[in-house]
Parts: C-alpha cells; structure tokens; sequence
C-alpha cells in the first residue's frame, strides 16, 4: 500500500466512524453542533479520533454546521446537520442558480448536497460522491427523510469522480480536497466534469505561503484536515495547471496557527484546447 491509499484507507476509517457514531446515538463529530455537545472528533496528532478536528485552535466554531444559517439547518433532518464535518458552506459562496447541475465532490452525509438540491430546485440536480459507504448510506436517508428527489449520491473517489465528462454546471466541497493524497487528479476531474463555463466553489483549509510541509503538519494531521493542506500559492498553481481561469483562495478564518478555511473559486473556459482542436 503507498501513502497515497494508506492515507485514504485512514480517512475511510475516520469518517465510517463518525457515520456510525452519528446514526448509532445522534451525536455530531467534531461535536454536537446542535446541541454543543463534545462529539467524538479530535486532531489524531493531539491524541484525539480524527475527522475535521477543532482542537488546533481549541473551539468548535472552526468545522461543523455552526459555519451553516440556522435557517439552514433548521431545513434539513438533524442527521445531516450532526455529520457535518467542514471547515465552510461552498453552497453560499457557489451562487448556485435554479436548473443548474451541482456535484459535491466528498458529500459525506450530505448536508451540501441537500442544501444543493433546495437552490437548484426541481429543475436542477444535485449529486455528492463519497468513498465511505457508511457516509453513503447515512446520506441517503438524510435524503429519504428530507423529501429530496433531484439528488443521488454515488460511490466513489474524488481523484476518480464517477460521472462523464462535462455532466455539471458547478462543483463544490466542504474542507475534502486537503484530505486526498492525489490534489492534481482532485483538480482534473473537477476541470473534467465541469461543462464548458462551469464553476468551482469551494471551501478548504489553506496554508500561509511560508509555511513548509513539515510545519503544516506539526499543527495537526493529514486526517484532521491539516496537514494536508496546500498553501495558496500551491493552490493557485494547481488550478492554472489543470486548466482553470479567474482562480482565488480568500482566507475566512484561522483553522490552526497560519492555517485558515478559505473560500476557493475558479472557472473553466468557455473554449477549452481540446474545444478548439474538435472545432478545426
């Protein structure tokens, strides 16, 4: 096994168990975020159970469903609130607009999606991939009780996104991309299923540009959605590089010393290389 599937094989594990844990007594990880409850998550370098994890800054206003309007969450069944593990809300920053086709690219128990599906209304869709299958299945019920009808949540990997080319109008995630062992194959398949135009909204943690990979992780692990992360400038040069025009990282907060949730936007040109070579 390489460090790329070691690592995701331990954020499987992390985020199976806070599925479990949410499903099994209702308890939010990263803390009960309604109800302010201690949840089962913590930096795994500081001795706590891993998933998006408050403990580098010591509040739990950090990750979770707080960063959500209330009126929000009120919308959605309490499962999907609690699973929330994010470190922002890329649907508020995605201007999603009624009709549009929208992926979640790490949907974990589906808060994003759902909030999606409610923007886009019935003339849109909203899809949400996610590798964990005890994430999947508590997605899917969120969506069952929810009501919702122009969402699917499919199974599999965001290095290997199971839709075709071109499928939607928007992608999003929710502090997912810091996590992945593989970021140029994240961007690509981004670039890859976005239509011509088509957008990305994104919420992450993202490193000051000084700060080297070993400090990066002295701050917390690679599962806690830390050490991970890529500076901004790594960033940016990794959205040129998969093709992306009009590209920002807008720091939001501090998610750990020099670390900060940030606001993630880009484009895909309207005319694309291979566009222009099938037009020839």
């Amino acid at each position: 096994m390489d460090g790329t599937d070691d690592l995701r094989e331990r954020v499987r594990t992390r985020y199976a168990a806070a599925a479990t844990a949410v499903r099994a007594t209702g308890a939010g990880c990263c803390g009960d975020t309604a109800a302010g409850g201690s949840g089962c998550c913590g930096d795994t370098a500081t001795g706590g159970s891993g998933c998006c994890t408050q403990d580098a800054t010591g509040t739990d206003e950090t990750f979770g469903a707080r960063l959500y309007d209330a009126r929000d969450r009120a919308a959605l069944p309490e499962p999907a609130v609690l699973a929330s593990l994010g470190c922002g809300n890329p649907v508020a920053v995605a201007d999603l607009r009624p009709g549009e086709r929208v992926l979640d690219l790490g949907s974990g128990g589906g808060i994003d999606v759902l909030l999606s599906a409610r923007r886009v209304g019935p003339e849109g869709f909203a899809y949400g991939v996610d590798m964990t299958e005890e994430m999947l299945e508590l997605a899917r019920a969120n969506a069952a009780e929810a009501g919702a009808t122009n969402v699917e949540f499919l199974a599999g990997t965001i290095e290997d996104v199971p839709l075709p080319d071109a499928a939607v109008d928007v992608v999003i995630s929710n502090c997912v991309v810091n996590l992945s062992g593989d970021k140029p194959a994240v961007l690509a398949e981004m670039f890859r299923v976005l239509v011509p135009g088509g957008r990305i909204g994104v919420s992450d943690v993202v490193a000051e540009d000084h700060l080297t990979p070993a400090q990066r992780a002295e701050r917390g692990s690679d599962v806690g959605c830390i050490a991970g992360a890529l500076s901004r400038a790594e960033y940016l040069d990794g959205l040129r590089a998969a093709g992306f025009v009009d590209a920002e990282v807008t720091f939001t907060h501090e998610a750990a010393p020099q670390m900060h949730g940030a606001i993630v936007r880009a484009r895909k040109p309207l005319t694309t290389d291979s566009t222009k070579e099938q037009l020839r």
